[in-house]
């Protein structure tokens, strides 16, 4: 095995540890395979658990649920919970007989079925933790896992195989399995086919300003039908849609979203690239690694700091790649690819900060030293933050 599994997930089950003092019941969610059943069970060994994917524990659960919650009344552990909604509303009278946290886990791959059911039976008595893949960080004990983390990804049964013949299989076969099976299974009726072909497009798109009209007339297909399968693979949690920063600011600012496909393999994947020496040279390396730093900062700001991702853009083309907000905290940062930098193509990074009247801005990049660049901008190798280091004292 390549990593050591004591290591990872510090953040994640500090957090569960968190919300479990303050909740009667905490949800889990994340993409399939990313690991929020190995951290549930490893976390509560001696919880019962039931798999809802599991025709016998389905049978247990649903057979009779107000008598199987009478006999087990708390320390239970839920997977897949979306695939049974009629759990939700249960739950809200059972925890409001009881309000003790702690109480039940339950986890699932759907995120607007079960924020949506959530909030609407179990409102301020269930804590969420969002589950990634694999960040950087939690990668960063080997020199090399830079790059084998920026090229393929973060889900961890990849880092059980041993050659890159077996992570191309693993990939393509998640891929197919998500849209052939994982789909279905949450009411998606659209064809694994069409499915397929539009998730690609979306690759193709990766770091780019999404326009709904432009992608429709690519694949021939009506607005609405392309907002709803954007909705159904950022509710599966495969893609993101980066929001723009609105202030008033006298300026006319770019209103539509960045387009971003969350894991990096599953990206590279769709792509076709097969290792990462595929990178070298690519056109777009600049825009995979981008992905691969809005994934690893919108972790830290979910999980630690509480705050939230936005990039920011003028109808004039001004232009920072992230902003960084956490209550009434802000922070502009600039993400480059290289080693080298040029303090003259940071004019978009200084204007956002003037327009915003932001003392700081950072630069990530692939150098080796930290450097003040003036105007209150300071370059951040990128490997710092990969060993836990922080670009924002007190946040992130």
């Amino acid at each position: 095995m390549f990593y050591n599994s004591s290591m990872l997930r510090r953040l994640a089950r500090t957090r569960l540890a968190f919300l479990r003092r303050i909740f009667p019941v905490v949800m889990v969610i994340g993409p399939r395979q990313c690991g929020k059943t190995t951290l549930v069970r490893g976390e509560l060994p001696k919880w019962r658990c039931l798999d809802l994917e599991r025709p016998r524990d389905w049978n247990i659960l649903t057979a009779d649920p107000e008598g199987f919650f009478a006999d087990n009344p708390k320390q239970v552990i839920i997977d897949e919970s979306q695939r049974y909604p009629e759990l939700f509303p249960l739950l809200r009278h059972i925890v409001d007989q009881d309000r003790r946290p702690g109480r039940f886990v339950l986890t699932g791959s759907a995120q607007p079925s079960m924020i949506r059911q959530a909030g609407e039976s179990l409102a301020g008595r269930v804590g969420i933790l969002d589950l990634t893949p694999f960040t950087a960080q939690e990668l960063s004990t080997r020199p090399s896992w830079l790059a084998q983390r920026w090229f393929w990804g973060g889900f961890p049964p990849l880092y059980k195989l041993r050659t890159a013949a077996d992570k191309r299989e693993w990939l393509e076969s998640y891929i197919a399995t998500f849209l052939a099976q994982d789909l279905p299974g949450l009411g998606v009726t659209v064809s694994p086919t069409r499915l397929r072909r539009f998730w690609t497009m979306a690759a193709h798109l990766h770091g780019q300003i999404l326009s709904l009209s432009e992608l429709a007339r690519a694949m021939d297909l009506s607005y609405h039908t392309i907002a709803h399968y954007l909705d159904i693979l950022e509710g599966a949690f495969v893609i993101r849609r980066l929001k723009p920063y609105h202030a008033n600011v006298g300026k006319r600012l770019v209103k539509s979203p960045k387009l971003y496909i969350r894991d990096t393999g599953i990206l590279h994947s769709l792509l076709g690239l097969r290792g990462p020496t595929d990178l070298e040279g690519w056109p777009g390396v600049g825009a995979s690694f981008e992905g691969l730093v809005v994934e690893e900062l919108a972790v830290r700001m979910g999980i630690v700091g509480g705050g939230h991702i936005f990039y920011w853009r003028t109808q004039a083309g001004a232009e920072a790649d992230l902003i960084l907000e956490a209550g009434r905290k802000r922070l502009a940062v600039e993400i480059k690819t290289g080693q080298g930098l040029d303090p003259r193509r940071l004019a978009g990074l200084k204007s956002c900060m003037a327009d915003l009247g932001l003392r700081r801005g950072v630069v990530l990049y692939g150098g080796a030293e930290r450097l003040k660049l003036g105007h209150g901008i300071e370059a951040i190798p990128w490997r710092d933050l990969e060993r836990g280091g922080k670009i924002w004292p007190g946040v992130c």
